[in-house]
Order: C-alpha cells, then structure tokens, then sequence
C-alpha cells in the first residue's frame, strides 16, 4: 500500500476533489461512510453516515484501500487509523476529518445539531465524547487503566506503514489527541474561509514541500489549541456531551449510575489532563522515531524528583535544525559520537531541544545521563542543537524549555518546584552553552 504518510492521504483527497473524476460526494463524508465517524456521539451530531459508495475510479486499487483501512474505526485499537505527518508527528484522520465536516458545514450555514444540553459540534466529533469516554471508563476499572496515552513509533519514517504504541492503549492515544487538536482547529478555520481540502492539508502539514522549508503550522497545534480553547470550554463541552451520552441509548447504560455532581467531576479531571498532557506540556519525540541505537550496557535509575536541571548547548551540529528530517538526523550523529568517539553508552542529553518546535528524547526522565560530569545524577541535561555563542535560539524554541518543559517537569513530579538552573560552564570547564544563551538563561526561574 502506499505509506500512511499524510502526503498519500493528500493525493487521495486531491484526486477525489478534482472536478472530472465523477465523485459527487464530499471527502469528510466518504470518511464518514468509511467509518471515520461511527460512534454515537459523533452520529447525533452529524448523523448516520451514508452508505459506502463503490471505489471511486479516480482512486488506484491501493488508495483505495489505504483510505478504507485508515477510516475503519476500531475501539480497541484507535491508533490504527493513523498516519506520520511531515513534521514527525502521527495524526488519527477520524477525528480531523469530522473537524474538517463541521467546519465546512458551518461555512454553507448550518445551525447544528439539535441537542440538549446544547453542545458544540467542532469539539464533540473531535475530542469530547472521546475524552469524556476515556475518563469514564478510567474511572470503572481497576485503577491501573490510563485514560490518555501512550504515543508511539513507526517502523520505518520514509515508508510507514505499521504504527506500535509504546505502552497499554487508552481510548485517547497520541495519535487521536493530535487528530482531535487538528480537527478543532482546521474546523475552525474552514468556518471562516472556506477552501479545497488539498490545499487546507497541505499548507497545514506542509506535505509536498520536501519537509525542508522550515516549520509548518501543525507543529504550533499544542499553542493553537491553548489560543482557540480556554481553560473553562474544554470541560465545559466534556460535561455537556457527558449528558447527552446519558441519554442516547447506546451509551446510557454506561452513564446510568453516574449522577450530575460526578459528570462535573469526571469534565474537570478530564480537561485538566488533557490540557496538561496534551497543550501545557510540550511534545516530546520518543528515541524510536528518532532512530536511536539501543543503550549499551546497564542503564541507572535517576532518584527523582531531581533537584537540578543544567543548559547546554551542542555546538557541533552549529547549526539549529528546523525540521523533523534535520533533527532527527542530528540525533543519530550526536549518538553516533558519543557512543563511538566519545565511549559513552548512549547520547549524553536527557533531552534535546530543536527548532522544530520538539523536544526529542536523549536518556528521558528516568535514566541518568552523560552530560554534566560529576552531577549526571542530580539533575536533567537539556541541549540546544547549534551553537549559541553568538546567537540565541529562536524564541519559541526558548520558551519551549523555559515555558513548558521546566514547570511541566515541576508539576509532573520529576523535577523539585524550588529546583536550581545553571549553565553547563558554571559546572566544569567550557563555555558551553555560548555566551548568549548562557545569558539568556541568567534571566529564567531557578537560575543560580
């Protein structure tokens, strides 16, 4: 088949909007007809998918089937649906694409569903009944059951097809989280403006641009949802699909024992994780789709929380990478130096900041690491990639240690709240991180 890359779902949507294929229909409803939109919540609100059509002649046998297997909604195994976006990211297209029909519809004049309570339609096909779901039935099992997560990995970037989770699914993997956050905002969009659902995709995940012109715009998704979705109308809409759950009757069984105090409870702890996990926290590439080396040797537990985190900057590469491809190439070279030249087990970072807009994952937060000699177990090593001696890094890519990884390490419980920041040179002899991004770091929280 062709790979579940969002460049082969462009072309399929593409080849089906061209107007001398013979396809009548709209593309977020043939998803529909697929199955991309099969659950009760999402059927109140856009109604019974139609029936599926024949293959559509402008489509090969393979998009065919591709389209068909990505749109099949499969409950225990909602990341199946999923493919690699340009950016390094995995998208579920069952929730962008009903995002997508709520916002196309809105932009010819729909009023919505005729619901009560009455709900907003973008979030309940995107994220709430999924999300409302998931902390319900969290709640009635064994307390082991994770309600979010986990993210996963590719089995090969260039040609993906098989796409593993790196831990027990939850109904909101990874992937339907970035799925839902896209649908959301594309919605959105397409509500205002509407235009053709090629060109919305590709100006959005950057596809067909060889991934080398910098960021696209999905991978802002985590500050573009926190802009468009205050802290109050996440919850607020999880809460109101709840009682509409309560009385659709394939899902009141579910809902039947739970009162309205506890649908309040279940929207506030559900919104509040999500934005946590999934907005406030920053996204954090797994080694395995960086193409990392297994660790050689033993690795040691950290003790944490960790009292300390120490700035670096990696000097060699020079120069910051801005996409996924660059980045991810950076890795396997720095790896390759400090196992090979260097002797190390493994990449020396506990993380590694790109100008891509993502953290990539060195040791991580469990295993010490080989960055800040004779203090590798007393705190995190963080490196930019370039070299920061004369320039600083761009701002979002400052923000994203300083902003998000630092107090989401805080509140997660893997770093102290009164913990202590300094630079690699305060620690030993070099100049690392440069002189400006040393003076940089003189300004943020916990520096000493």
């Amino acid at each position: 088949l062709p790979p579940r890359h969002m460049d082969s779902v462009v072309r399929i949507v593409e080849a089906l909007e061209s107007t001398d294929g013979g396809f009548t229909g709209t593309v977020p409803e043939l998803a529909r007809a697929l199955g991309g939109c099969s659950t009760p919540g999402c059927r109140a609100v856009l109604g019974e998918p139609p029936d599926v059509p024949p293959a559509p002649p402008m489509l090969s046998h393979e998009q065919w089937l591709l389209f068909t297997q990505l749109l099949h909604h499969d409950a225990a195994a909602p990341e199946r649906g999923a493919v690699l976006a340009p950016d390094g990211s995995t998208v579920a297209l069952g929730p962008l694409l009903a995002g997508i029909e709520v916002g196309r519809k809105r932009a010819a004049g729909w009023p919505g569903p005729a619901l009560e309570p009455p709900i907003d339609a973008l979030y309940a096909v995107t994220v709430t009944e999924v999300l409302g779901t998931a902390f319900l039935l969290a709640r009635d099992g064994d307390g082991n059951r994770a309600a979010l997560g986990p993210s996963g990995c590719w089995d090969d970037v260039d040609d993906p097809q098989n796409y593993t989770l790196l831990g027990p699914p939850s109904p909101l993997p990874d992937a339907v989280a970035n799925g839902a956050m896209d649908g959301v905002l594309l919605g959105a969009h397409l509500a205002q403006a509407p235009i053709p659902l090629a060109d919305l995709l590709r100006g959005y995940y950057g596809t067909g641009n060889g991934t080398e012109k910098g960021r696209p715009p999905s991978s802002y998704r985590r500050r573009d949802f926190r802009v468009l979705t205050g802290p109050g109308k996440l919850e607020e809409e999880v809460a109101a699909m709840l009682r509409v759950l309560q009385v659709l009757p394939p899902t009141r069984e579910l809902l039947e024992d739970v009162g309205p105090e506890e649908v309040v409870a279940i929207a506030r702890q559900a919104a509040q994780d999500f934005t946590e996990v999934y907005v406030e926290c920053p996204a954090i590439v797994p080694r395995c789709m960086w193409g990392a080396r297994p660790y050689r040797g033993t690795p040691k537990l950290l003790t944490l929380p960790l009292g300390s985190v120490y700035i670096h900057h990696t000097f060699i590469p020079s120069a910051p990478c801005r996409t996924f491809t660059a980045c991810a190439r950076d890795m396997r070279d720095m790896q390759r130096f400090h196992q090979d030249t260097r002797g190390w087990d493994d990449i020396g970072y506990s993380f590694v900041v790109g100008s891509d807009g993502y953290l990539y994952q060195g040791r991580g937060w469990h295993w010490v690491g080989a960055h800040t000699k004779g203090y590798n177990s007393k705190g995190y090593g963080v490196g930019y990639v370039g070299d920061f001696s004369a320039t600083l890094p761009d701002s979002d890519a400052i923000a994203l240690v300083r902003d998000g990884l630092l107090p989401c390490a805080v509140r997660t419980g893997r770093l102290h709240h009164n913990y202590t920041l300094r630079g690699h040179r305060q620690m030993g002899h070099t100049d690392c991180p440069g002189n400006s991004l040393f003076r940089e770091i003189e300004t943020w929280h916990g520096f000493e």
